[in-house]
């Protein structure tokens, strides 16, 4: 597999879960994926789409998978990220010596993956909790087509996670002060809980 120069950049960098990355790129590319770097994080596709991702968090590193709530899950190993999150799942690591005790296991949910995507599967979506979009993002929107664009950019369940958190707030001078923040992370193609 050709590996990414810009993943090769972002894994020059110093990080704190630098060798976990390292080890769990080299699992992912023993798989039939092509590397991508989408989102700031490394990203492995199938002719195209989407299949996981590899990214880092405070408290764990993670692969994310993005359609595995449609992954048989006999290992235990997927943790649905929040309640609102419906395809996506991941499997947590929080030092190298798990990812390396489980590298098996690991390559056997990316094989999963792959042929779920391959297979074309999709995962039923709640529209309970489809996006609404706030008033004041409309207007946002309106005044910045440029974050209209962005956010339209974003994963669905990036722009449902920012939708929700916005939607929350009860008072408009919140929900303003919300959108706010998020303005350059969404420029910037981050979601709401990115580093």
């Amino acid at each position: 597999m050709n590996q990414n120069a810009k993943v090769d950049a972002f894994l020059e960098k110093d990080n704190k879960w630098k060798e976990e990355f390292i080890a769990l790129r080299h699992i992912v590319c023993a798989a039939q994926v092509v590397e991508e770097f989408k989102w700031g994080n490394p990203c492995y596709t199938v002719n195209g789409k989407n299949v996981v991702l590899i990214h880092g968090f405070k408290e764990y590193c993670a692969l994310l998978f993005m359609k595995g709530a449609l992954l048989r899950d006999s290992d235990g190993l997927l943790v649905q990220q929040t309640k609102n999150v419906q395809a996506a799942r991941q499997i947590r690591f929080k030092n190298l010596q798990e990812i390396e005790s489980n590298s098996e296991k690991i390559l056997s949910y990316i094989n999963q993956a792959i042929e779920v995507e391959k297979a074309g599967l999709k995962v039923e979506v709640n529209l309970e909790t489809e996006k609404i979009t706030p008033l004041e993002l409309q207007q946002k929107f309106q005044e910045n087509p440029e974050l209209e664009e962005a956010f339209e950019k974003l994963t669905p369940g990036r722009q449902r996670a920012y939708l929700l958190y916005f939607s929350q707030a009860k008072q408009a001078k919140t929900r303003e002060a919300r959108i706010e923040k998020y303005v350059q992370p969404i420029l910037d193609g981050k979601g709401l809980k990115d580093e």
